[in-house]
């Protein structure tokens, strides 16, 4: 139990801007967190529909401020991971010079056109959705660390986030946190029918499977490309899964 409470305060203190105290770091702790990333992922769901509810008479307005909110929230790593991934892979170079770019403090244009894109097919998906589909990829966008952390995905460089957490999960452990996540997000939908009277209980269900297949496709790339993971392909695969279940929440609604 003590493991799975430093697990929590990790996932946290490492995936939100929500003041902890993480008292525990190491390779066994990660592993809980990462798998307890879905939970923090709905958790900054949750905060970031303020917005929407708030300014439900501008659904675009409203998603724009829900992500920036989200962005605040999450310090902007995940965005920042998604910017300079495209910067590494778009340079077309081996795997040790697509790291070294990577780890530059700027973002070239790679990066700064797929931020765009992705923040633009982000608030149009939102603005055709709401709170529920919100919650949803961001759940989603977390349960994407999880399966990118099992055993077998190997880090890219020995240093940093990508080798602390790395392989650190186990797929049993990662099989249960998607089976409780897709529960979660299907009471999420019945809810939401309810409140709505909109016959939406499949979507979150099905978004949350497309976006994690988004991010496993990303995952394959970066891995043949430089050969394991790293903080900012993480990053990246959060984000990655989040624009999927959106788009695909909008165009099934």
């Amino acid at each position: 139990m003590a493991s799975w409470h430093a697990g929590l305060r990790f996932a946290v203190g490492t995936l939100s801007v929500f003041p902890v105290r993480v008292d525990r770091v190491d390779r066994e702790v990660a592993g809980y967190a990462m798998v307890l990333a879905p939970a923090v992922g709905a958790l900054l769901g949750a905060v970031a529909c303020l917005p929407l509810l708030l300014a439900s008479g501008s659904p675009l307005l409203g998603s724009a401020l829900a992500l920036g909110l989200l962005a605040l929230l999450t310090r902007g790593l995940h965005l920042d991971g998604l910017a300079d991934l495209a910067d590494g892979l778009g340079s077309g170079k081996p795997a040790p010079q697509a790291l070294d770019i990577m780890k530059k403090s700027d973002i070239g244009p790679f990066g700064v056109v797929t931020l765009v894109v992705t923040l633009l097919v982000q608030a149009a998906a939102l603005a055709e959705t709401g709170p529920a589909a919100l919650v949803t990829a961001c759940v989603t966008g977390r349960l994407a660390l999880t399966w990118a952390c099992t055993a077998g995905v190997p880090a890219a460089r020995p240093g940093g986030l990508g080798a602390m957490v790395a392989g650190t999960v186990r797929r049993g452990a990662a099989a249960l946190a998607t089976l409780l996540t897709l529960i979660a997000v299907s009471a999420l939908g019945l809810a939401w029918s309810a409140v709505t009277a909109a016959p939406q209980a499949l979507l979150p269900p099905v978004a949350l499977l497309a976006g994690l297949g988004a991010a496993a496709a990303l995952l394959r790339h970066a891995r043949r490309r430089l050969d394991g993971v790293t903080g900012d392909v993480l990053g990246a695969l959060t984000e990655t899964a989040t624009a999927t279940a959106l788009v695909v929440y909008a165009l099934l609604s």
